[in-house]
């Protein structure tokens, strides 16, 4: 399928609420990277995984990077 040929009408709608909410978390997720002092892990290592691991590197600084207090 060439992407001429793709139903972009139906696609976009679908797609484009993904890449918000994936945008919303990496800032998110890299502010509060950045504010907090201590997290489980280098710092280098989350920017790394917050960037590169779509949807679930913000999700997974949240749950195993911030450090409780």
């Amino acid at each position: 399928m060439e992407l001429s040929q793709v139903n972009w009408e139906f696609i976009i709608p679908i797609v484009a609420p993904i890449i918000l909410i994936q945008l919303i978390l990496l800032a998110i997720a890299i502010i509060d990277l950045v504010r907090i002092e201590k997290v489980n892990g280098p710092k280098w290592v989350w920017i790394i995984v917050i960037l590169f691991v779509n949807i679930v590197g913000p999700i997974l600084y949240f749950v195993i990077g911030r450090r409780n207090n």
